[in-house]
């Protein structure tokens, strides 16, 4: 008994959930049905629009063309006219002619005679009535102007609704990254002259291959773009590649989708990394800002503590500067990609980024807000607290000055080199790890201002150095044509740079 309750139970349950999808279901189809009037109406409203503006179009050329047939009617017309006019002006002074002939034929007097001869002779020959044409300037046909719309008319029998188009082919061959832009090339399967704009779509991902169907970041979308080609600039590649596909529209439906393309967007990303930026510089991402009072409280926990004051040092210290310390935090020492290490301190100004590499060619650009003293460069990890850029033999930069007056120069392994050239309010930082060469740009003009050629035996770290004023670093860039165009010309070419060129 209590097994058939419960199997009826079951059976009651599935016929309710049964019974509520089929309502569901019952709901979907009322309104499915209801979409179909609402888009069939909307789609005879638009049919009629189009007739509406053919016949307009007809009745204008109809119009037009009339007119033509009318205009070319008067002037022959007036021609014509214009031709009678001088018949009948020339005939009735050949009618008069004629009966002043036949009046002197009667004249007895052969003086009188011969002279009124005389006179008739002049005046025959002088006569309008042997000048003119006899011969209609114009014709009466107009043939000329009929019209066989045998063509139009096959055209407006074949006339049927918009096919959806065929999905767009990219050529993969003819798409190119470089310099932050990337230019995407696509092609139609066969010619559709239908065609009113493409749609371009992108996204960037981490994904090697095919694209995910469900990945973390949605598509961007460029409408009406009308040629087969299209390049996007300024692009930041923090990812790894980018997937791109292509529809096409016509007036009335967009096609499939192209088969989705991944380009490779491979370019060197960072960060600043606070954890153990000095504490006189306030972080944030990839901007770094002297911020005096990061010291001034350092120096009054340092005080307090001395005193014994019973609070704790760490924390007030944590808070002033943004992050704890990753010597004495395990959490961040593990967060840090260059392991534990104090803040910088003392006059080493520093900051580094959190990303190291060991190979491949890098760039990177840093731009300058009201600096009155700042470096920037590379170094590798063992820059200890103290250590300043450019002062040890494992650190390379170029230093701006711009307290008191204006110095520019390049500095390795403690030695300096002035630099004759003026400053850019935005360097650009090249290096090539494996080539051994840290090269230094106006990121603008892309003008080499100086060259760095050693031999890396490290990994290496962007390494900042900032006193008063502020920092923008800006990452996810490739190497510029530019830049490599002229490392091509300036290879195993030292030049002025030999004094600094130590290998390290």
């Amino acid at each position: 008994m209590d097994e058939q309750r419960e199997t009826l139970q079951r059976i009651v349950s599935t016929l309710a959930i049964k019974n509520d999808e089929i309502h569901n279901f019952i709901d979907t189809l009322n309104h499915t049905i209801k979409n179909v009037q609402i888009n069939s109406s909307n789609a005879i409203s638009e049919l009629d629009e189009e007739f509406d503006g053919l016949y307009s179009i007809l009745d204008e050329m109809k119009g037009s063309m009339s007119n033509t047939i009318q205009q070319e009617e008067a002037r022959k017309i007036k021609a014509l006219q214009d031709q009678l006019s001088q018949c009948s002006s020339a005939l009735e002074s050949s009618e008069e002619l004629l009966e002043l002939a036949a009046q002197s034929l009667d004249i007895k007097d052969p003086g009188e005679f011969l002279k009124a001869a005389r006179q008739i002779k002049d005046r025959v020959t002088m006569a309008s009535a042997f000048r003119i044409s006899l011969k209609p300037n114009v014709s009466d046909s107009m043939t000329y102007l009929m019209v066989d719309f045998a063509v139009e008319r096959r055209m407006l029998q074949a006339v049927s609704f918009l096919p959806v188009p065929k999905a767009p082919e990219i050529d993969l061959a003819a798409c190119l990254v470089a310099d932050n832009c990337i230019t995407v090339s696509w092609r139609m399967p066969e010619e559709d002259n239908r065609i009113d704009h493409f749609v371009l779509e992108y996204r960037k991902t981490n994904f090697d291959g095919h694209p995910r169907v469900k990945d973390e970041r949605r598509w961007e979308l460029i409408d009406y773009i009308k040629a087969t080609e299209y390049t996007l600039s300024g692009l930041k590649f923090d990812t790894k590649y980018m997937n791109f596909r292509v529809q096409a529209c016509n007036k009335a439906v967009a096609g499939e989708y192209s088969d989705p393309v991944t380009l490779e967007t491979k370019a060197f990303v960072f960060s600043l990394d606070s954890t153990s930026s000095h504490l006189n510089l306030k972080v944030e991402d990839t901007y770094v800002e002297w911020d005096p009072t990061g010291g001034k409280g350092q120096e009054k926990i340092k005080g307090k503590e001395n005193k014994g004051s019973g609070q704790n040092p760490l924390l007030k210290s944590n808070r002033r500067s943004g992050a704890p310390s990753p010597k004495r935090t395990s959490v961040s020492s593990r967060s840090s990609p260059r392991g534990s290490r104090d803040h910088f301190t003392g006059e080493s100004y520093t900051v580094l980024g959190d990303t190291a590499f060991e190979s491949g060619q890098h760039y990177w650009e840093v731009r300058a807000q009201d600096c009155k003293s700042y470096s920037v460069g590379v170094t590798y990890r063992n820059l200890g607290k103290f250590d300043q850029l450019g002062k040890t033999n494992s650190s390379w930069c170029i230093h701006i000055n711009n307290w008191l007056q204006i110095t520019f120069s390049a500095k390795h392994n403690n030695k300096t080199k002035t630099l004759d050239m003026p400053v850019p309010d935005r360097i650009g930082i090249y290096c090539d790890f494996d080539g051994g060469l840290l090269a230094f740009y106006n990121a603008n003009s892309k003008e080499l201002l100086h060259t760095f050629r050693t031999k890396f035996t490290q990994p290496l770290l962007p390494g900042f150095m900032i006193w008063c004023g502020g920092l923008t670093v800006s990452t996810g860039l490739q190497v510029p044509s530019a830049v490599k165009m002229l490392q091509k010309s300036e290879n195993g070419l030292s030049g002025s740079t030999s004094s600094l060129n130590n290998i390290a």
